[in-house]
């Protein structure tokens, strides 16, 4: 595939983190340095703010050290693929003392986070949909804690944009993924809330529809 991205660092973090999720998408791309002439057929340039003076592209996209590398490489390709907004974005989550949240725009995820109170877990998804504008927006809600599923429907029905649909989702049946959950280093409370996003569930009636 002809790469349509192009790197355009000598910072080293940016190249490595960047790089990393590039290679882990199995994308195409070019590695430049700001001196380096761009080819036509790039279609998105990522540097670094303190590069970016240095380049000449319609579209530049700039990675901050705090920024998540999966966001910025997301919004690389929805602007390659010519696209303002995504198709669809889901946020899985994963109820519990520890709250497992899993971003997934059109079948990608994008970031995933583990939240230690309700507060912070509807500070975190509000945040998601802001950072990922797409034509249609779902909240995913596992089942398996129903006290915290019970707490959180109530919140997030309070502060969520009335066009985001909220689901509630049968948990059963994820344990069975402990074993990818060791492979891939993460929590449990994330693949859940990964799971989650990826199932079908029962739309949960919110104010105003009721």
């Amino acid at each position: 595939m002809k790469a349509e991205i192009a790197l355009v660092t000598v910072s080293g973090r940016a190249y490595y983190m960047l790089v990393k999720e590039l290679k882990g998408r199995n994308m195409s791309f070019l590695s430049l340095t700001p001196r380096d002439h761009i080819p036509l057929g790039i279609k998105v340039v990522i540097t670094t703010r303190e590069e970016r003076h240095l380049i000449t592209h319609p579209n530049l996209i700039i990675f901050e050290d705090e920024e998540d590398a999966a966001s910025i490489v997301d919004e690389a390709v929805r602007i390659a693929q010519g696209k303002r907004e995504h198709d669809r974005v889901v946020i899985g989550v994963d109820p519990g003392e520890t709250i497992g949240v899993a971003v997934l725009a059109d079948g990608n995820v994008l970031e995933t986070h583990a939240c230690s109170s309700l507060e912070e877990t509807v500070s975190t998804i509000l945040k998601a949909l802001d950072k990922a504008p797409a034509t249609m927006n779902t909240v995913k809600m596992g089942d398996g804690a129903p006290l915290y599923t019970k707490e959180l429907l109530h919140l997030l029905d309070e502060a969520l944009p009335k066009g985001v649909v909220i689901e509630i989702v049968s948990e059963a049946g994820t344990s069975h993924f402990r074993r990818e959950i060791i492979h891939r280093g993460e929590a449990r409370d994330v693949i859940s809330a990964i799971k989650i996003a990826e199932r079908k569930g029962q739309v949960f009636p919110r104010r105003g529809m009721r």
